[in-house]
């Protein structure tokens, strides 16, 4: 029994570089991601004070006031499709499928979060029981200074969430959906 001990303690004590190491590459990750969802939280505001009262006073007779309120240059997908949607308004089944895509891009960009979320805890956990079971020995042997070393790397690990983006696009296919509905209204006239 006691060389099974060993052995789950040698491959445990193994396992805490690599958890640290993902940890240390997920935080970047996150960091990057943060930054990322700062520009994109900055775009969609100002796209969103510009636009929001164009879509709010949206009929069938007026679509051309959208397109002309819609940035020239801007790097949210949901401005990219309501150009498209704008561009391809004869064609009701090609607006449809825009929205689909729409929505397979929205998937799409939420992936990495949704995996940083997933994955996050469970090497969180990992880099805290792994020095757990060190520090549990340090204590036994009265090493103070090795139980203090592994219980400081055991609670430095780290977790990453990502509710808001996945709401704005939710919001973004809301307009979509809209702005597609008042299309069909428009071709569905007598």
């Amino acid at each position: 029994m006691h060389y099974i001990t060993n052995i789950l303690y040698w491959i445990s004590t193994g396992l805490l570089v690599p958890v640290i190491l993902l940890l240390i590459y997920f935080f970047v990750r996150a960091l990057l991601l943060v930054g990322g969802f700062f520009g994109q939280f900055l775009d969609l505001r100002k796209s969103q004070a510009r636009l929001r009262p164009v879509i709010d006073a949206l009929t069938s007779d007026n679509l051309n006031t959208l397109a002309e309120a819609l940035p020239k240059k801007s790097r949210s997908l949901s401005v990219d499709c309501m150009k498209q949607v704008l561009d391809a308004q004869d064609d009701v089944t090609r607006v449809e499928k825009l929205l689909s895509d729409f929505e397979l891009e929205a998937e799409k960009d939420m992936e990495l979060p949704k995996t940083l979320a997933k994955m996050g805890p469970m090497l969180g956990l990992m880099g805290t029981l792994i020095p757990m079971g060190p520090a549990l020995v340090g204590l036994a042997n009265g090493d103070i200074a090795s139980m203090a070393y592994n219980m400081q790397v055991a609670f430095a690990t780290t977790v990453v969430g990502r509710q808001t983006k996945q709401r704005w696009y939710a919001r973004d296919l809301n307009d979509l959906e809209f702005v597609a509905n008042r299309i069909k209204e428009k071709y569905a006239k007598p």
